[in-house]
């Protein structure tokens, strides 16, 4: 899990620009709301690299590569996490939330379910 605080590039009264990504190629864009309790994933992937950024809310998010420790972080509005390839995670919304999930492989659309491999023991 790589962690990322995303700050703005610009801000006047009109409001803020805010890079999320840049100089990476992305497959697939998709937009997840989850309700308070919500949990979700306890997936991994083989290919896709998968970057998780709140758009709205707060999210208890876990990740964890094969034979190594578990990790939780707290992600708020602004904050990226970035999971690899074949790196376990899950996610729990502390709040109603909002989420854009971008993905480089296979993991998207009509693909969803061919790169996505679900845990026997889940994180969350």
């Amino acid at each position: 899990m790589k962690y990322t605080k995303i700050e703005n590039n610009f801000e006047d009264d009109r409001g803020i620009i805010r890079d999320i990504l840049s100089h990476e190629p992305i497959d697939a864009v998709t937009i997840i709301t989850s309700k308070e309790g919500a949990v979700r994933a306890n997936h991994y992937h083989k290919e896709t690299y998968q970057w998780t950024y709140v758009m709205k809310g707060k999210i208890n998010y876990v990740s964890q590569f094969k034979d190594e420790e578990v990790k939780t972080t707290v992600l708020n509005e602004g904050d990226l996490v970035v999971s690899e390839p074949f790196e376990s995670h899950a996610l729990q919304a502390v709040v109603d939330s909002e989420l854009m999930i971008l993905t480089r492989g296979p993991r998207g659309g009509k693909e969803y379910e061919s790169d996505t491999f679900r845990l026997d023991k889940p994180l969350i």
